[in-house]
C-alpha cells in the first residue's frame, strides 16, 4: 500500500514537472514570437517616420523655393513702384514750377488791371462830375429837373402826336381782329360743339355709413389703438363726431381717401377691427385700387382714341381720376383738352394726333406732383420725356402754361384747349370766401391806378370794367391803363383762362337853353 502511495505520488510529481516544462516552453516560445512581431512594427513605424521626415523635408524645400519667387517677385514690383513714384514726384515738381511760374505772372496782371481799374474809377468820377455839372447848367438854364424834362417832353409828344397814335394802335388792333377773330372763334366754336363733358365735384371729405352708434366705439378701439392705426396706414384723418349713423374721412388725396372708404367699409362689413386685420384690408385694397387705377387709364385712352401709349405711362394717367383742381376732375379735363386739342387741330390744319395726344397728357404731372417738387407742366414734360414721346409733343405738354417757349403750332393748340376747357362755366368752382377775395383783389388792383374813378368786376371775375375821369386822363393814357392793368394781374394773381379789361373814358358836355 506504501509502495503504491509512493507511486502515484512520484507519478504527479512527474506529470507535474513535465507540464511546468511544456508550459514553460510555451511561454518562451510565444515570448520569441511577441518580441519578433515587437521588432518587425518597430521598423515599420521606423520606415513610417523615415518616409514622413523625407516628404516633409520636400514641403519645406519646396515652401522655400515659392518663398524665395515671392519674395524676388516682391522686391521687382517695389523697385518698380518706386522707379514710378520718382517719376511722378519728378514731374509734379516740374507742374509746380510752371504752377508758381503762371501765379506769379497773374498775380503781375492783377496788379497791373488794379493800377488800370483805379485810373477807371478815377476818370468815371470826373466824367459823373462833368455829367453833374453840365445837367445842373441845363437845369438852371430850363428852370427844370431832369425827370420833370423828360417828363414835360413825353406829354408834349403825347399832346402833339395823340390822334396818330391812337389811330394807329386802332388800325393795327382792328387790322388784326380782321384777319384772326373769325377764324378763331369758328374753330373755337366748332371745336367745343363736337365734345361734351361731364363734370365731376369732388370735396376733401368722405362719409361712411355705420349699422350703429355702437360701431363708432369699435372703431376708435382701445385708448384709439385702432383709428391710430388706420389713420396711419391711410394717411388720412377719421372724423368721428355726435353726427349719427355717420364717420367721416378727411384728407386732400383722393386716391388715399378712396382707400380709406373701401377699406372702413370693408372692416365694418366684417367686423374684426384691430390693427393687424385693418394693414391687411387696406394693403388688399390698394392692390384692387392699383388695377382700377390703370383700367381708368384704358378708359381714358380708348375714350380719347390714343394708340402706342406705354402700360407704365396708362398707369400714371388714371391716377388722374382721383385728382381735381378747382373742383375739376383732372382725368375728365385731361379728356375734354385732348378732344377740343384734335378737334382745332383739325379746323386749322395742324397734327391732330399730336395735339390730341399732348392734351391727353398736359396735366399727367400733377398726378405725381406731391411727390416730385416743381411745375406741373414741366413735370409731364420730363415723365413723357423718360417715355421717348418726342420733342415736339413734349414742348406742346410744357408749354401749356408758357413755362417753355411754345416751338411748334400744337403748343398754341393745347394751351387753348387748355384754357377753354378750364375756364367754361361750371368747369371749377371755388369757395365763396375766395370767390369774394378774388373780385375784391380785381377791383384793388384797378383802382391803384391814378385816373380812375371806378371799376367793377363783373362776369364772375372774367370782365373788369374801369370808369376812369376824363379830365384827367387822355385817350392816350386809357390805352395804357388797360395794358398796365393786365399785366398787373397777370404777375400778382393766379387765375384760369383769361380776364378781359374794359376802360371807359366818357367826355359830356352840358348846357342849359333858356
Amino acid at each position: 500500500m506504501e509502495y503504491l502511495l509512493l507511486g502515484a505520488t512520484i507519478g504527479v510529481m512527474v506529470g507535474m514537472g513535465a507540464g511546468f516544462f511544456f508550459k514553460r516552453e510555451d511561454i518562451r516560445r510565444r515570448s520569441l514570437e511577441l518580441e519578433a512581431e515587437n521588432e518587425r512594427k518597430i521598423r515599420q513605424a521606423e520606415q513610417e517616420v523615415h518616409k514622413k521626415e523625407k516628404e516633409a523635408q520636400e514641403i519645406i524645400n519646396q515652401a522655400k523655393e515659392k518663398s524665395h519667387d515671392i519674395m524676388s517677385d516682391a522686391k521687382d514690383k517695389a523697385h518698380k513702384l518706386q522707379q514710378d513714384v520718382e517719376k511722378e514726384l519728378t514731374r509734379l515738381e516740374e507742374k509746380e514750377g510752371v504752377l508758381k511760374s503762371k501765379t506769379e505772372d497773374l498775380e503781375k496782371t492783377l496788379k497791373s488791371l488794379d493800377v488800370k481799374q483805379d485810373k477807371l474809377d478815377e476818370m468815371e468820377k470826373e466824367l459823373n462830375e462833368t455829367i453833374s455839372e453840365e445837367k445842373g447848367k441845363l437845369e438852371n438854364i430850363s428852370k427844370m429837373s431832369e425827370s420833370d424834362a423828360k417828363e414835360h417832353l413825353l406829354s408834349l409828344v403825347e399832346r402833339t402826336f395823340e390822334k396818330d397814335i391812337i389811330e394807329k394802335m386802332r388800325r393795327s388792333e382792328e387790322g388784326l381782329k380782321e384777319t384772326l377773330e373769325d377764324r378763331a372763334r369758328n374753330a373755337i366754336v366748332q371745336s367745343i360743339q363736337k365734345i361734351a363733358s361731364e363734370v365731376t365735384s369732388e370735396s376733401t371729405i368722405t362719409a361712411v355709413s355705420i349699422p350703429n352708434d355702437e360701431m363708432k366705439g369699435r372703431i376708435i378701439g382701445r385708448e384709439g389703438r385702432n383709428i391710430n392705426a388706420f389713420e396711419r396706414i391711410t394717411g388720412t384723418d377719421v372724423i368721428v363726431d355726435d353726427t349719427p349713423g355717420v364717420i367721416t374721412i378727411s384728407g386732400y388725396d383722393l386716391l388715399r381717401r378712396f382707400i380709406a372708404k373701401k377699406s372702413l367699409e370693408k372692416l365694418i362689413e366684417d367686423g374684426r377691427i384691430h390693427p393687424a386685420r385693418i394693414e391687411e384690408i387696406v394693403l388688399k385694397t390698394t392692390e384692387k385700387v392699383d388695377k382700377m387705377v390703370k383700367d381708368f387709364g384704358e378708359q381714358a385712352v380708348f375714350e380719347v382714341g390714343v394708340s402706342g401709349l406705354p402700360s407704365e405711362l396708362i398707369k400714371i394717367l388714371g391716377r388722374l381720376r382721383f385728382r381735381t383742381s378747382y373742383g375739376q376732375n383732372v382725368l375728365k379735363h385731361s379728356i375734354e383738352v385732348a378732344l377740343l386739342s384734335e378737334a382745332i387741330a383739325n379746323e386749322v390744319g395742324a397734327d391732330a394726333e399730336l395735339a390730341k395726344k399732348a392734351g391727353l397728357l398736359h396735366d399727367i404731372g400733377k398726378a405725381v406732383s406731391q411727390e416730385v417738387g416743381g411745375k406741373h407742366a414741366l413735370i409731364s414734360g420730363d415723365i413723357c420725356r423718360k417715355f421717348k414721346l418726342g420733342e415736339k409733343l413734349i414742348n406742346a405738354i410744357e408749354a401749356h402754361h408758357e413755362d417753355r417757349e411754345m416751338i411748334c403750332p400744337e403748343a398754341f393748340i393745347v394751351a387753348a384747349a387748355d384754357a377753354i376747357s378750364a375756364s367754361r362755366p361750371g368747369a371749377r368752382r371755388e369757395t365763396v370766401n375766395a370767390f369774394i377775395k378774388r373780385m375784391k383783389d380785381l377791383e384793388e388792383i384797378a383802382s391803384s391806378f391814378g385816373g380812375v374813378d371806378k371799376c367793377f368786376a363783373i362776369q364772375a371775375g372774367r370782365e373788369i370794367r374801369v370808369i376812369v375821369d376824363p379830365e384827367k386822363v387822355t385817350d392816350l393814357e386809357a390805352k395804357k391803363i388797360s395794358w398796365d392793368i393786365a399785366r398787373k394781374i397777370e404777375s400778382d394773381m393766379s387765375f384760369p383762362g383769361e380776364i378781359k379789361i374794359l376802360v371807359l373814358r366818357e367826355t359830356r358836355n352840358e348846357d342849359i337853353a333858356r
